[in-house]
């Protein structure tokens, strides 16, 4: 059995087949949690895990990218919505109602995200001051409803950590990018890790050889960076084995064991 830790089903992409990539993944004993980035996508999370009663679960945020600030022009993926607006205010009393449902499981993904930012130095500091309100009135929730957190974060991991700096959160980053410096910053503060079809793009050997492997967890964020032999194709929750078999060769373990101790952690942290 495998958990994908972080999937988009509820995105655009499998409009017309979520439900059925959902049943050939639980097929495949594979699990999932499918992520919200904003409100339409977290209810479209929730009304998914809903449908089935074991297996598939939510979580719910407002993704950092889509913020309404008005200080930077944000590119449409049409991989995820089918509206033109990105922006939106977050309203804390509607992420609360849609995490009753007993098949939620995190608030997320939240984060911070500096790959999109305004050019001069004034709107720049709007706009992260921006990001880091938000931000922390969605770790204010997570602490009220006693939810992990799945973070996002881009080119900010030192903005990021300051803030998680005595939190006593639990949660992962998702889609880990940093320095092995920084992944120990986050272990010591009691965080997991996330890694997805990245690694087969970019080099992150040696942080997962020095990381311990009860620190991991691993994700597709389907539908996007789909993993050999799939590039190219739309990612789902499935193709999950892949990473674990990548992360089972860099650290010299068996397979059945790295499909082990990432399930255990996934459901350590998110109680599934």
């Amino acid at each position: 059995m495998l958990i994908d830790t972080h999937a988009h089903l509820n995105f655009v992409a499998y409009k017309e087949d979520s439900e059925e990539v959902i049943r050939r993944s639980l097929q495949n004993r594979v699990w999932m949690i499918n992520v919200g980035s904003q409100y339409d996508t977290s209810k479209r999370a929730v009304f998914l895990a809903e449908k089935f009663e074991s297996g598939v679960y939510a979580a719910v945020g407002l993704h950092p990218i889509h913020l309404e600030t008005r200080l930077v022009k944000i590119k449409l993926d049409k991989e995820e919505i089918e509206f033109k607006t990105l922006e939106e205010d977050f309203d804390c009393s509607k992420y609360r109602a849609l995490a009753q449902s007993k098949k939620v499981v995190a608030i997320g993904e939240i984060g911070l995200d500096y790959y999109y930012r305004p050019k001069t130095k004034k709107k720049l500091e709007l706009f992260k001051k921006k990001q880091k309100e938000i931000f922390l009135k969605e770790l204010n929730l997570a602490k009220e409803l006693n939810l992990p957190v799945i973070f996002h974060c881009r080119m900010a991991h030192p903005e990021l950590l300051e803030i998680l700096q005595n939190s006593k959160l639990k949660g992962v980053v998702h889609c880990f990018t940093g320095t092995l410096e920084q992944a120990q910053q986050y272990l010591e503060l009691g965080f997991y890790l996330g890694f997805n079809g990245l690694i087969f793009k970019m080099d992150f050997d040696q942080i997962i050889k020095e990381i311990p492997l009860e620190k991991i967890l691993i994700e597709t964020d389907c539908p996007y960076l789909s993993p050999p032999p799939h590039q190219g194709e739309r990612n789902e929750p499935s193709y999950v084995k892949y990473i674990a078999q990548k992360i089972a060769k860099i650290k010299n373990e068996s397979f059945e064991k790295v499909a082990q101790i990432t399930t255990q952690n996934a459901r350590q942290l998110f109680k599934i």
